[in-house]
């Protein structure tokens, strides 16, 4: 395929994926940093804010990981957006360390996403003249610790390389490779007690309430410093909360919400940076459409069988983006077990229920994921979830 042909369906990737990263509010480089990276809260409407139990929990909020003892180590693969018939795929490999000595976790993930090879042609003929692959990559290191029995506190700091092209092309001087960093700051407060008045019950340990800005970091360029754009710089809300629970079985409800904070004057090409984004981003139109900007996603959970043995586990959510702001809306599926330090999960994307979702490039998009926890992964989630 010819290199234009092929940077026009990577173009197509990401205003079907993630339209919201190059939507009039702003347009943001490398949204890959967006991608839901692993298969359980994938299975749960892309939702994990305030759930974060396990070492996906680097992505969606790094302080849920204070909760945590002993090590995991999981690795998520995917061939991405299926509907195009391309060599799209990502994979996502983590792990966390609890270190008594430093009374917290040391974190890490490597995120790939590929995006196959590009032929290069001459500018005035469609004779081949070289071959070279793209992608987009990340590194994250990240440290998480409580300040308080309910309270955790976790930070990332992350390498960003993408890979566009290996040339300049026509008159450009740039080679379409870029680098630049990013960091991330979370909190999560999961109560031990909390007594509801109402009703006079204590729902600790069932509950948790997460926060999560991730992506902060100057801006990324590929040509020249003139052309630079921001990176998805996102706000993430998520609550968690047991519903049921016995000896055997237990149900989880999820539910996130998250905005993307870049501000950026498309007539001008110009754009705040990322320290005066997280606050203008809020304030760059009316608040009525400020509220229709929010994406939000939920999920339920259920688990069956003893922690610790074997468990079984049933995911399925919803995610949903406004008209206006991009109108990805999608029915999520998805199933887990456990046995022993072993796991095994599956998530599958559906738009189909949805008008004009038959052709919709996520639409049965798969995730699988493999982990491998030991040294109080169960014991230490203190039961929420009990899930795998």
């Amino acid at each position: 395929m010819k290199l234009f042909g092929k940077l026009l369906l990577v173009g197509l990737f990401f205003s079907a994926v993630l339209p919201k990263a190059v939507h009039a509010q702003g347009e943001a480089a490398v949204p890959f940093l967006l991608l839901a990276p692993d298969s359980r809260a994938g299975g749960l409407g892309e939702s994990g804010t305030g759930l974060a139990d396990n070492s996906a929990a680097i992505f969606w909020n790094p302080a849920g990981i204070a909760f945590l003892t002993g090590s995991e180590l999981s690795i998520t693969h995917s061939n991405w957006l299926p509907q195009f018939n391309l060599d799209l795929f990502y994979d996502y490999l983590t792990y966390r360390q609890y270190i008594e000595e430093i009374d917290g976790s040391v974190t890490g993930s490597v995120t790939y996403m590929n995006f196959g090879e590009f032929i290069r042609t001459g500018p005035d003929s469609p004779e081949e003249i070289g071959r070279f692959r793209s992608f987009d990559a990340a590194l994250t290191l990240g440290y998480a610790t409580k300040v308080h029995p309910d309270w955790g506190l976790g930070f990332n700091f992350r390498l960003i390389h993408s890979r566009l092209s290996d040339q300049p092309t026509a008159n450009e001087q740039g080679k379409g490779v870029a680098t630049s960093v990013s960091f991330d700051v979370a909190g999560m407060w999961r109560p031990e007690k909390l007594v509801l008045p109402l009703i006079d019950e204590d729902i600790g340990n069932k509950f948790s309430i997460g926060l999560n800005l991730s992506n902060l970091g100057p801006k990324i360029y590929y040509i020249d410093r003139a052309q630079a754009d921001p990176i998805p710089t996102n706000f993430r809300l998520g609550f968690a909360v047991k519903l049921f629970d016995d000896e055997y079985n237990s149900l989880l409800y999820t539910l996130d919400f998250s905005k993307l904070l870049v501000s950026k004057d498309t007539v001008n090409n110009t754009s705040d940076e990322f320290y005066k984004a997280i606050f203008t981003a809020w304030a760059d139109k009316p608040i009525s459409e400020e509220l229709r900007d929010i994406v939000t996603s939920t999920g339920l959970e259920y688990v069956y069988g003893t922690p610790g043995d074997f468990l079984f586990a049933l995911r399925t959510g919803f995610f949903y983006e406004d008209p206006s702001y991009g109108n990805r809306k999608f029915l999520t599926f998805g199933a887990g077990i456990r046995y022993d330090i072993y796991g095994f999960d599956f998530s599958y994307i559906t738009t189909s229920a949805f008008k004009g979702g038959e052709n919709h490039p996520l639409s049965e998009t798969l995730r699988f994921t493999i982990s491998i926890g030991w040294g109080g992964i169960v014991e230490a989630t203190r039961g929420l979830p009990r899930g795998i």
